[in-house]
């Protein structure tokens, strides 16, 4: 029980830190300041609905992605880990990452849908979102899934509500307030990071040494 409960902790404290609600509320309300609240009410919940169903589909297949490419666990651990080690850098240094973030955002117009893209992809659902939730859940057994799966969903209806309060959230919070949450979640991806690099590290060593012992 108390394994589960601190997997359900690190599992959701994972994705709010790659996330961030706070920081990327600022930039949902960047991007929707032309439309209507209604307009806006819409892109939020089709952006974080896609973005869900698609970790979702990655939370339930990975393990069959994994033998379709043949690839190892270490691999997922050490490449996510690396993905993961990026965005929290880039965060801690004040900027958004390249990963989970849009370079054109300031051409988007009121008659382009981007809940879809940049929203969902790459902002909420980007490569380091994904890596790290097919490392909680190709990991272990399906409890892990569902978990993976229940707390990304339940951290969507926390960005949710961000985004449907984002002005009045942005106005209270202030500049200072997110550049501080910014950084804060970016030392916690950056040690999430170095965690599954350093489990990768040793499952690969024992992944060669059990193949050695088998020749």
């Amino acid at each position: 029980m108390h394994d589960i409960t601190t997997m359900i902790i690190t599992v959701f404290m994972g994705f709010f830190a790659m996330m961030n609600p706070i920081a990327n509320t600022a930039v949902f309300v960047g991007m929707t300041g032309n439309q209507t609240p209604e307009q806006r009410r819409k892109t939020a919940f089709k952006a974080l609905t896609a973005a869900f169903f698609i970790i979702a589909t990655f939370c339930l297949l990975g393990k069959g992605i994994f033998e379709l490419f043949s690839i190892t666990l270490p691999a997922l651990r050490l490449s996510g880990g690396i993905l993961v080690f990026l965005v929290g850098y880039h965060m801690l240094q004040g900027d958004s990452s390249k990963l989970h973030s849009e370079s054109k955002i300031d051409d988007v117009t009121e008659e382009k849908d981007i809940s879809i893209s940049p929203l969902a992809l790459p902002i909420l659902a980007g490569p380091g979102t994904i890596a790290t939730a097919m490392n909680y859940s190709a990991s272990g057994s399906f409890l892990h899934t569902i978990i993976t799966i229940v707390a990304f969903a339940t951290l969507c209806l926390i960005t949710l509500v961000c985004f449907l309060y984002g002005p009045k959230l942005v106005e209270k919070v202030g500049e200072a307030g997110i550049t501080i949450t910014t950084r804060l979640m970016g030392l916690i991806l950056t040690v999430i990071g170095m965690q599954m690099l350093i489990q990768g590290v040793h499952d690969a060593f024992l992944l060669f040494d059990t193949a050695n012992l088998a020749k």
